[in-house]
């Protein structure tokens, strides 16, 4: 299934509503609506993705019934406003850096340094308030960074709670999938004594979505990845080169830390980051930064000048 988090109206304060992909892929299923009119009682918040991947496999189950029922009520995905998936997060975003062994090359290029595999994965996080919607602007300040940079990555939602997981059950631990720009300010990134937290943290540098993909529908560790600037394609891999693999990731992540329905983990980013290009490229105002994962979706981010 691929499920949505929409805007019930143009309205800029409307409220936001969980909205699913029916068989066709031109309309969304109005959920709140929908279990009104079947006469569904439904075990979730029908505003919140949160609530439904909390609600597990009896939530989705009542999702699945509403694809056949004839009483759903459907809403055309053109011209639907679009929302971040998880449009209020609950929960954390955890990043990994370095997960794809041609990112590794070019960055040891870069650097003019011998290629360091590393025996672990390295983890970060990403603030709340740098999540961004898949078609929202990006706003880029000069006087706080002029090297605003992409990450096109593969992102993976948890479903169930757990702590010291096993590399076996891992993905038993898995909601569904979606798309991130893991968009970062290369200069504060190194000046903050080469943590990375705050120059992957400014405001709106974590677009996401348009859409989470059920885990039982998508293979995630085949898919194409790609990031477009302005239509140029600047990166293209898939996630069957990931280095650290999802079940490793998940294991890793969660010794010692318990891992909570609605939490986040972006997986990485394949080579053709602007900072290791001949010369360095970056994003600046005006351009169409584009992220996508095959069979999840495109986030569409334009990037704006701001001032404060």
């Amino acid at each position: 299934m691929k499920l949505y988090t929409f805007k019930t109206s143009s309205s800029i304060d409307a409220a936001s509503t969980l909205g699913l992909l029916d068989a066709g892929g031109t309309a969304l299923i109005d959920v709140a609506a929908s279990g009104k009119a079947a006469g569904i009682r439904l075990t979730f918040d029908a505003s919140s993705m949160q609530s439904l991947i909390e609600a597990g496999a009896e939530g989705l189950a009542q999702l699945a019934a509403l694809t056949t029922d004839s009483r759903a009520v459907r809403r055309p995905l053109a011209g639907t406003s679009i929302c971040a998936p998880l449009p209020r997060l609950t929960r954390n975003v955890y990043c990994v850096g370095w997960n794809y062994l041609d990112h590794f090359n070019e960055g040891a290029a870069h650097r003019k340094a011998a290629v360091e595999l590393p025996d672990h994965p390295a983890f970060f996080t990403k603030a709340s308030n740098s999540l961004n919607g898949p078609y929202d602007p990006i706003p880029v300040n000069a006087a706080v960074s002029d090297k605003i940079d992409w990450e096109c990555e593969l992102g993976l939602v948890i479903g169930k709670r757990g702590r010291n997981i096993p590399e076996h059950a891992a993905m038993s631990h898995v909601f569904g999938y979606t798309v991130i720009n893991d968009v970062t300010a290369r200069d504060m990134q190194r000046y903050h004594g080469n943590q990375w937290f705050k120059g992957k943290s400014l405001d709106g540098s974590c677009p996401m979505g348009p859409a989470i993909v059920t885990a039982d529908s998508i293979e995630p560790e085949a898919l194409d990845l790609w990031t477009r600037v302005n239509g140029v394609v600047k990166q293209e891999s898939n996630t069957r080169h990931l280095f650290f693999k999802l079940p490793r990731l998940i294991a890793e992540l969660s010794l010692g830390l318990t891992l909570e329905p609605g939490d986040v983990i972006s997986t990485g980013t394949p080579q053709g980051v602007g900072y290791a290009r001949t010369p360095p490229e970056f994003l600046k105002p005006g351009d169409v930064l584009e992220t996508e994962v095959a069979g999840i979706g495109i986030l569409r981010n334009p990037i704006i000048a701001v001032n404060d």
